[in-house]
């Protein structure tokens, strides 16, 4: 593990650009397999195929399909841990590590079977609650336990890294990292924005980098949100940050549970929009939601190989 990203954080030390994958819960949806439940274990080859997709476009990174795969999603369905006890199934509680594992070994297959063996396997994982309601957050006592606990399920399954996602507010993710750093596996954080270049908890750039100040992610992005707005975060981060930043925005809008799709940034387009955020020196650079393999590819063909000068 530790060599294969040493060798990207060679690489990112060198200024090369690396490519992130893109959206796999929408992918699930455009190739027919819903993805409530997330499917790692029911539909394998389908979760299989995205990840060695992403590969073979050029991803050096690929996520696992573990979105909001924690205790805490499960439990929150239920009134209080009697209820859930009362009607819930008997192995609800011990679901999430569980499909932790499996969706970790869908990514590690994938790789396996292409022989891409240098691209590293991050584990994808979001706020313990809703990731765009700041408000819901727990408390840090709480973050603190299940962090650990569930970035630990991930290391145990061989991701090389963690992705924290769709973080909306720095004491979260500092929380997140914390946890990441004390079990020894590096992570990067992918923060959610608004169209003001503000995390959707309000904090400003300047707020965002003071609250993680000593406990850094090896890589700080944007993801979860339109083009224009990831832009407009990258702006405003690239004027003080000096240290390896991305971004990934979404493509289409959330039409709750699911994802509609809409004709707005092919990937040539994209890929422009991507060309931009490099010259703002955004150096790990993929898609969220709505994109495809379609979009990486063209990320890789179009993107420069290394940031410019």
């Amino acid at each position: 593990m530790a060599d294969r990203y040493g060798k990207l954080k060679e690489r990112m030390a060198h200024r090369e650009i690396v490519i992130l994958d893109g959206g796999i819960g929408s992918e699930m949806l455009r190739r027919g397999v819903t993805w409530e439940g997330h499917k790692v274990e029911s539909e394998p080859d389908a979760i299989r195929s995205i990840h060695a997709d992403y590969l073979r476009a050029g991803a050096d990174v690929i996520s696992t399909n573990t979105f909001q795969l924690a205790r805490r999603s499960y439990a929150n369905h239920f009134a209080d841990p009697e209820h859930l006890h009362h009607i819930g199934p008997q192995d609800i509680e011990t679901r999430a590590p569980i499909l932790i594992g499996e969706g970790v070994m869908r990514a590690l297959e994938a790789r396996d079977q292409t022989g891409l063996s240098d691209a590293c396997v991050a584990g994808a994982m979001t706020t313990l609650d809703w990731c765009f309601r700041p408000d819901m957050a727990p408390s840090l006592n709480d973050m603190r336990g299940e962090y650990r606990e569930t970035i630990k399920a991930f290391q145990d399954a061989g991701a090389d890294l963690m992705l924290f996602e769709t973080f909306n507010s720095s004491k979260e993710a500092r929380t997140a990292l914390e946890a990441a750093r004390e079990l020894g596996i590096p992570a990067w954080v992918g923060f959610v924005c608004d169209w003001n270049g503000r995390l959707l908890n309000g904090e400003t750039m300047d707020q965002v980098m003071s609250g993680l100040k000593g406990a850094e992610p090896d890589v700080l992005l944007f993801n979860c949100a339109p083009v224009p707005d990831i832009t407009r975060a990258l702006s405003e981060l690239s004027k003080e940050y000096r240290r390896p930043m991305g971004g990934y925005a979404h493509v289409g809008r959330f039409d709750p549970p699911d994802w509609m799709f809409t004709d707005e940034y092919p990937p040539d387009q994209y890929a422009a929009a991507a060309r931009e955020w490099a010259g703002m020196g955004a150096q790990v650079l993929g898609g969220c939601c709505g994109t495809t393999p379609m979009h990486i590819e063209a990320l890789k063909k179009t993107l420069p190989k290394t940031l410019p000068v």
